[in-house]
């Protein structure tokens, strides 16, 4: 004869343990906002995908009221833990050759003449354009609108298109976006597979 665990009981260990490892993930992406560094966000990305795969093999759904706090944390983390895990990939993809404005913009030498060497700032506004493209990837996801993520790529790359000229812009474009939207959808799957 095999023991089952009530379901309710079930519900309440899913639901405190992905409250508390939603926490912990805000909690080591926040700490890594100044400055990224691997080991908080590769414990952040583990709790992420760990808990990623707890949802995907649990029984029950957690109750709504919790589902709306997850929901809630699940946002935070993805807007706001996006950008250190995109700073840090984008550091590691560039072995820190390129160098970032304040606003997430990059800063790119002109070499027209061995004298003349002057600097142009490119892809102006990426940290705040990130937080916005990471809220709405989250945001259709749990929406049950997946197919927004295209959209939102399509937009960005038509309004980034004339300044995708040089290779650093466009390593950093790609990388980037796809390090940023990666993040977004591991968060917004694991909220969405846990209430819905």
């Amino acid at each position: 004869m095999a023991f089952a665990l009530p379901t309710e009981l079930v519900a309440a260990v899913l639901s405190v343990f992905l409250f508390l490892a939603l926490c912990a993930a805000l909690v080591l992406a926040v700490v890594s906002l100044r400055r990224p560094t691997t080991a908080p966000l590769a414990v952040a990305g583990g709790l992420v995908v760990v808990a990623l795969m707890v949802v995907l093999v649990s029984p029950v759904d957690v109750p709504a009221i919790v589902g709306l706090i997850l929901a809630l944390l699940g946002v935070t983390l993805g807007a706001l833990g996006g950008n250190p895990v995109v700073r840090r990939v984008l550091s590691i993809a560039t072995h820190g050759r390129v160098r970032e404005t304040d606003d997430g913009g990059i800063v790119v030498q002109n070499e027209a003449d061995a004298d003349d060497a002057t600097a142009t700032v490119l892809l102006r506004g990426g940290t705040t354009i990130g937080y916005l493209e990471r809220v709405s990837a989250i945001v259709a996801i749990l929406a049950g609108f997946p197919e927004a993520v295209a959209v939102i790529v399509a937009v960005k790359g038509i309004g980034r298109f004339p300044e995708l000229a040089t290779s650093e812009a466009r390593e950093r474009f790609i990388v980037g976006t796809l390090a940023s939207l990666l993040w977004a959808c591991l968060v917004g799957a694991l909220v969405r597979l846990a209430v819905w």
